[in-house]
């Protein structure tokens, strides 16, 4: 097995690897931007080196300063984690070509998966089942709009490379195509340095389910089951469940079946994932495959039993996988909510910040994958993510029984957190009956929200109380004896203040 392992990564990613290594008895390298001198993820490894300033182009994404720092420290392999370099098919054989072990798939798999349209030409030929769509990138508007008209709309213009929901467009009606074709190009090229985008169908109402694949060295091929990924906004998931609640018997075997068989059309090695769109007939299509861990991975670790991170050092280091799909079984169900600095009142804009007061939640089966601790600052530089609260349950009504108290244990100060959002979702009856698909948050935003005021009745007397121990707490610090004569800070908002530290209303 490894002895040193490089992870090139930050945040809670980093922090999750780094935890496998560290039970295996693996060495852990981290590296940071100039903004991440005190990050979570460096203070816990076993050595740190910074490799740029806080732009991830001049930090993360440089392949060449991680390489130099891989050998200057002589580790045997590189984990990426997910996100930066994860999907970066020269990243993957420069590693090769420097004697250093990727965990994670060889440069053709990634190349091949990573760019949409060369992954829909390969995924016809081992007959998945595909969206209706363009099987090439396409130039002219004027093309693209006949050919979405002979598919009839809705349709999605969408980037052949890159992820995320960036270059990605909805249409419904025809005289709104070239416009959103041509803004669809420039957002792809900004984010991806390639502007070839695509058309498809788009297939209303669907579910986001994908299905976890392990591979190994040998030709072995598994799949750990589903993930129901609709909650999401701005094409980018918030809250991940397993088992999908409609998804049924035959239709999981069959998706599975075609998830080993999307595996091994590119002769796929490691962990990695298949996404589909569901829809109400239970109909599956072919999204994308992730060539890397997800995000999500954790709940499907809580249902099967299977660490995944150390199952992708195993494979990476030449190793059998020590079971077949006969050995595999869900138990339970799992929830996953990503815990967010942004704020779903204000479009989920980023909260970057301090964080003045971290409580995490705990007890049975919870499981929080954090990359923050209490006075440590979110950047403005990254994605908003800033940590994961998973849990299990016997079954999916004690799953969100479980996570509603969960989130309620959950305090952030400072920042704005999605928090109160989570437990909105996990009330709502469409969540509750859990036929809700990636349309869901869009929907649910535009509801009336108001509701009764009987809650802010009672909120109203909690902040007071509040308020008040919060200003005598600050008078007793500063040496003080008599009552509180100066309120919260001033130029900031007390009902935010004392609503953040509570973790009541909006977050």
């Amino acid at each position: 097995m490894f002895k040193k392992v490089l992870v090139a990564n930050r945040g809670e990613i980093a922090v999750r690897v780094m935890r496998t290594l560290k039970e295996m008895g693996i060495a852990t390298v981290a590296i940071y931007s100039e903004a991440d001198r005190r990050a979570f993820h460096v203070r816990i490894a076993d050595e740190a080196f910074c490799v740029g300033p806080a732009a991830s182009t001049e930090s993360y994404l440089r392949a060449d300063k991680i390489i130099e720092v891989a050998k200057s420290c002589g580790v045997d392999a590189i984990h990426p984690g997910y996100g930066f370099l994860s999907e970066n098919a020269s990243f993957s054989d420069l590693c090769k070509k420097e004697g250093i072990a990727f965990i994670g798939p060889d440069a053709y798999a990634i190349e091949m998966m990573g760019e949409k349209t060369k992954a829909r030409t390969l995924m016809e030929t081992a007959d998945v089942p595909l969206v209706p769509g363009t099987k090439d990138a396409i130039e002219d508007p004027m093309a693209a709009l006949e050919l979405a008209k002979g598919m009839k709309f809705p349709v999605l213009i969408k980037a052949a490379a890159g992820g995320g929901g960036k270059g990605m467009r909805r249409v419904d009606e025809e005289a709104d195509f070239v416009a959103a074709f041509e803004g669809a190009k420039r957002e792809a090229l900004n984010a991806f340095g390639n502007g070839d985008v695509y058309v498809e169908k788009y297939v209303l109402n669907p579910k986001h389910v994908e299905f976890q694949v392990l591979a190994d060295q040998h030709g072995n091929v598994v799949h750990l089951f589903e993930r129901d990924c609709s909650v999401q906004r701005r094409h980018q998931k918030i809250i991940e469940e397993t088992p999908c609640p409609t998804l049924l018997p035959e239709t999981r075997k069959r998706m599975g079946e075609v998830a080993i068989a999307a595996a091994k059309a590119v002769n796929y090695v490691g962990a990695g994932t298949v996404e589909f769109l569901l829809d109400v007939n239970q109909d599956f299509y072919f999204l994308e495959m992730n060539t890397r861990l997800q995000v999500e991975h954790p709940i499907t670790e809580m249902v099967t039993g299977i660490d995944l991170v150390r199952w992708q050092l195993k494979i990476a280091n030449g190793e059998k996988l020590g079971f077949t799909q006969d050995d595999l079984v869900q138990r339970g169900h799992s929830i996953e909510c990503r815990i967010y600095a942004e704020d779903p009142d204000n479009n989920f804009a980023p909260s970057p910040g301090k964080i003045t007061f971290l409580s995490t939640p705990s007890g049975p089966w919870v499981r929080d994958d954090s990359g923050v601790y209490a006075t440590a600052v979110v950047p403005v530089h990254y994605d908003p993510m800033i940590a994961k609260l998973i849990v299990w349950g016997e079954d999916r009504e004690h799953a969100m029984k479980r996570m509603d108290r969960a989130l309620c244990e959950y305090v952030v100060s400072g920042i704005t957190t999605n928090i109160a959002f989570h437990r909105e979702v996990l009330k709502h009856e469409g969540f509750i009956g859990g036929k809700y698909n990636t349309e869901f948050v869009p929907d649910m935003m535009k509801e009336d929200r108001t509701g009764d005021n009987t809650t802010f009745d009672t909120f109203n007397e909690l902040a007071a109380v509040l308020a008040q121990h919060m200003a005598d707490e600050n008078i007793l610090s500063a040496g003080g004896t008599g009552i509180a004569k100066a309120g919260p800070t001033v130029g900031q908002n007390p009902w935010k203040q004392i609503g953040r530290a509570m973790n009541l209303g909006r977050n």
